[in-house]
């Protein structure tokens, strides 16, 4: 259902709302050639600020500024192990307008002192006003409270809050009922939040708002008043609160939602592609700690044995590192063991040999590039050897040496959208490049068929493509995709079968496939049991 940002300004009669209030004093925008300094925190920097400027540049008439502050609302730190946390259980795409940004993402928007005096400050940085006597500026709060903890408490308490964006005498501007799509996963509701006052910010200044929503009630408390929302007492008081919430949020995510993990089986007679179904012996799970997940299987024999290597995500850590263990006859041989952690999450861990190597190319899509590791100490010792492909976005990059050329599939995230649905290809005449875009990229758009489920086999003069099927959501079935053609003009595939959880695979997801040395994996979801986060 639509709301109107710019709906009508007097109360509704009849509503049994008590007593009708005074029309609140409108405060005049800006003239439409003006400069605006946005004033932040650096500690509290996120993706939508980041998106907001680049929206409120596209004026021409506008000349922007970041203005550095030390604000003192800033989210709880559990918070972003719940987004984490959120975003790897449900396939969430990251960075988004939630996520931390950097400094640096700003240098476009100088900070000179010497600047002329803005016609506006937009203050977004939760801090409590200061010495702004006689200069325009507008602070935003929610629900009365300044900084993003007063939108997250909201979140948390089931009410849709009011964003509120008001003048230097604290009268409303702009006037907001947030909603959502999701007000069970916090990040995605978080996010749509996010969005909306962009919308709110962007509306205002254009002259497009109210101060009163639409049923003719106000904006709450203002901050300032004889609550005094912005004194440390009461910010002290809300911020643990906050905290303790999201604590129990954890907690619920760890001991009630789907786990996800990894299934592996020796292989006797045909296997999964042959089969097209899960085996009459089911699959053993590898075991975990209850402390972590283990996702995203890949298996290499190298060396006369099976390694397994796998996405490990501790729920502590807060991020995926790459981890590897051993299979013998009977099975794993010990637990996995991390081999290869960055700053970023990690996942995907692509493993293939060539030129006398073990190489891998693990997913990091937060460093916006696709890079090559070269194994020093298989199944360790990795070293970063190349950037193959440079500023993309890209998921799960799969190699295939193919009618003697080198080529590259991935899913890249371009101007937003899913990370599932466009495949794009890339080809070379090694493995280290130079790889060249395909002219016709995207080549696919389905977010049935599109992101790489693991290694592609040949089978029967025949090149099957094993893909995730997320049209119920991130890896909710395993496709197997027939290439029909593969060449520099076009490529084409068709989906043969559909495979999904089951009573061999109890859950709610079946997401890879991988095989190696007489040993077969697939991972996806099932409930989980307790777990301990300590």
């Amino acid at each position: 259902m639509d709301r109107s940002i710019g709906a009508a300004n007097r109360p509704v009669a009849g509503t049994g709302r008590g007593p009708v209030r005074p029309e609140p004093r409108r405060v005049a925008a800006p003239p439409a050639a003006r400069q605006i300094t946005v004033r932040l925190d650096r500690r509290t920097l996120r993706g939508w600020h980041i998106r907001l400027l680049d929206q409120l540049g596209q004026r021409a008439e506008r000349r922007l500024r970041v203005e550095w502050v030390a604000g003192a609302h800033g989210l709880p730190p559990n918070a972003e192990l719940l987004f984490r946390l959120e975003a790897a259980i449900h396939g969430l795409p990251r960075p988004g307008l939630a996520t931390a940004a950097e400094p640096m993402a700003f240098a476009a928007y100088g900070t000179d002192a010497a600047a002329d005096e803005p016609d506006l400050v937009l203050d977004l940085s939760g801090a409590r006003a200061g010495s702004d006597a006689g200069r325009p500026v507008w602070r935003l709060d929610f629900d009365g409270m300044p900084g993003e903890a007063g939108l997250l408490a909201a979140l948390f308490a089931g009410r849709a809050p009011v964003a509120t964006l008001r003048g230097p005498d604290g009268s409303p501007v702009a006037v907001g009922r947030l909603g959502a799509e999701s007000h069970t996963v916090m990040l995605v509701a978080f996010e749509d939040y996010l969005a909306r006052i962009i919308t709110l910010i962007t509306a205002a200044l254009d002259g497009a708002a109210s101060p009163r929503l639409p049923d003719g009630s106000e904006a709450p408390l203002q901050p300032g008043s004889r609550f005094d929302l912005g004194g440390l007492g009461v910010s002290r008081r809300a911020a643990s609160g906050l905290a303790r919430q999201i604590a129990r949020r954890l907690y619920a995510l760890c001991f009630h939602s789907p786990q996800w993990r990894v299934g592996w089986r020796r292989v006797v007679g045909p296997d999964l592609i042959d089969l097209r179904r899960h085996p009459e012996g089911g699959w053993t799970d590898l075991p975990d700690d209850g402390q972590r997940f283990y996702a995203d299987p890949f298996a290499i024999a190298h060396g006369g044995s099976v390694t397994l290597f796998v996405e490990e995500f501790d729920y502590r850590r807060g991020k995926g590192v790459i981890s590897a263990l051993g299979f013998d006859e009977s099975g794993p041989r010990g637990r996995p063991e991390p081999v290869l952690e960055l700053e970023t999450h990690l996942s995907y861990p692509f493993v293939f040999e060539a030129d006398g190597a073990v190489w891998m190319i693990p997913e990091s899509h937060a460093s916006g590039t696709i890079d090559l590791y070269r194994a020093t100490a298989f199944p360790g010792g990795w070293v970063h050897e190349a950037v193959l492909v440079d500023h993309v976005v890209a998921g799960d990059a799969t190699l295939l040496r193919h009618d003697g050329c080198w080529w590259m599939f991935a899913t890249v995230r371009a101007g937003g959208g899913s990370y599932s649905d466009t495949l794009h290809l890339w080809h070379a005449p090694h493995f280290r490049g130079p790889w060249t875009p395909h002219p016709r990229n995207p080549v696919l758009i389905d977010v049935g068929s599109a992101r790489a489920a693991g290694p592609i086999v040949a089978r029967d003069g025949a090149l099957i493509r094993p893909v995730q099927d997320c049209r119920q959501g991130y890896g909710a079935a395993l496709g197997l995709a027939r290439i029909l053609r593969l060449d520099a003009d076009g490529y084409e595939q068709r989906v043969e079968t559909r495979l999904g959880p089951g009573a061999a695979w109890p859950g709610s997801r079946l997401h890879m496939l991988s095989a190696a040395g007489g040993f077969e994996f697939i991972d996806g979801s099932r409930r989980a049991r307790s777990r301990l986060l300590g």
